[in-house]
């Protein structure tokens, strides 16, 4: 079986075929061509190009701009000959992959190629997932190929055109909100208000006024007349986060507004009508909440007109590489970082995790990872996951303070403090110490609340950037 394809426009014919036999002897199918224009048609098959920079006719670098205008995806290896290393650079900016300076060995020949090689096969495997979750597992933003989730988007699919409420279950972290989204946004309702209710956030005694609304004078600090959420959302959908922490004199005000469309603002006994769509969601067993009494019977029925069980994530675990491809998507270009990719031997070290935060924790991980990484495409050791809260780093003045490969993310702060009054300010040795890169370490420091400034001292010659 070959190991791939590759084309080598070389117009020097000796140079050409020793390429040629060095490369079939590891495996590959090798392609020559005297000139770029007779190179061009053989590009369209090749995994990997080599071609030298001066050529007759087109140049190497012009061959390069028809292969990215003809959308041709090989990687590109240019030769370049002593005291053209300026031309190889225009050529890397133009997208190529890497350079080779004759006289050049046929070992750092092969060394190169086979990088090459590997980072082209790994972009294809990446181009294959992102395929995938663009045409069979994503839903809006609810990304999921097992058949828990499969079967969730169908009863999106099939219950958003609805009026029907909806109630989510599932631990924290998995993804309930998405869901709600999903189902407004796929709705007759999507150009309405969407208005998420945080239940637990809401102090009980302020719960009926921020729900319903209050009149001016209605109580102590009431300055003027202030809508409630569900007035807001008229016409829209209305998303109760953490359903189950409702108190029970605002559980039956609930139970009106799905029963009647409803209700009072605090205050006023004027009875004011509103069409909204009610989704709710829990985190806990409304069931057990029922035979406790801590919540109405026959509002948990109003809610569970349509029910959908959402499994952690540790029990769908081939969610988890479409999932991951889809932060890294998301999130390398929000944040600016290098990396833009994630190898298949990273996935692996998130298949090994069993994300008790769920798909919250698997995206944190994968934005600290990002933020941190050294190259382009995401590694076993960029994958920085939460240890369990009962571990305890080791500082040490000799090593760096962050172990490899591991963010203890609730001693992150006392970590870099204890590293800047080490170094005495130092933000280049601090960095050194925690074995980051200073603009790392300064996006800590902005994630911090702490004034970064401008660099106070010059990096040392050899240090990581």
């Amino acid at each position: 079986m070959s190991a791939g394809r590759i084309l080598v426009v070389e117009d020097e014919d000796k140079l050409r075929r020793v390429i040629q036999l060095e490369l079939e002897s590891a495996g590959f199918e090798v392609d020559g061509a005297p000139t770029a224009e007779q190179g061009l048609p053989l590009a369209t098959v090749a995994n990997v190009v080599i071609t030298d920079l001066r050529l007759p006719g087109m140049s190497g670098l012009e061959l390069i701009q028809q292969l990215q205008a003809r959308g041709i995806q090989a990687g590109v290896i240019v030769i370049t000959a002593h005291g053209s290393v300026d031309t190889a650079v225009e050529a890397m900016k133009l997208g190529a992959a890497d350079f080779l300076q004759k006289p050049f060995s046929l070992d750092h020949l092969s060394t190169v190629v086979q990088k090459v090689m590997a980072v082209q096969s790994l972009r294809a495997e990446n181009q294959r997932m992102r395929d995938e979750l663009d045409q069979r597992y994503q839903f809006g933003n609810i990304i999921g190929r097992s058949a828990a989730m499969r079967e969730i988007f169908h009863t999106v699919e099939r219950v958003a055109p609805t009026r029907a409420t909806v109630l989510i279950a599932g631990e924290s972290g998995v993804g309930k909100d998405m869901i709600a989204r999903a189902i407004h946004q796929n709705s007759p309702r999507r150009m309405k208000p969407y208005v998420k209710i945080n239940c637990t956030a809401l102090p009980e005694n302020l719960m009926e006024s921020e729900l319903f609304g209050y009149e001016k004078g209605a109580f102590t600090g009431a300055a003027a007349t202030k809508p409630g959420k569900f007035e807001q959302a008229d016409g829209g959908t209305v998303f109760l986060d953490e359903i189950g922490d409702v108190p029970g004199n605002i559980q039956v005000k609930l139970l009106r507004i799905l029963q009647e469309r409803q209700f009072e603002r605090l205050g006023s006994n004027v009875t004011r009508d509103v069409d909204v769509r009610v989704i709710a969601a829990t985190n806990v067993d409304l069931r057990a909440a029922l035979e406790q009494g801590r919540f109405r019977e026959d509002l948990y029925y109003r809610l569970n007109v349509v029910p959908v069980s959402v499994p952690p994530l540790r029990e769908r675990k081939e969610d988890i590489p479409f999932l991951a491809m889809h932060f890294v998507q998301k999130l390398s270009r929000d944040l600016g970082s290098l990396a833009k990719e994630i190898s298949p031997a990273a996935i692996d070290r998130l298949l090994t995790h069993s994300w008790p935060g769920n798909v919250r924790e698997l995206e944190n991980t994968i934005e600290r990872s990002l933020v941190l990484a050294p190259d382009e495409i995401l590694q076993p050791a960029d994958i920085r996951i939460e240890a369990p809260r009962n571990s305890h780093p080791v500082v040490s003045a000799q090593a760096p303070l962050l172990p490899e490969g591991e963010t203890l993310e609730h001693w992150e702060q006392m970590m870099i403090r204890e590293a800047l009054r080490r170094a005495n300010g130092n933000k280049s040795q601090a960095a050194r110490m925690l074995g980051l890169t200073r603009n790392a370490l300064r996006y800590r420091l902005s994630q911090m609340g702490m004034e970064t400034g401008p660099a106070e001292e010059p990096e040392a010659t050899g240090a990581n950037h």
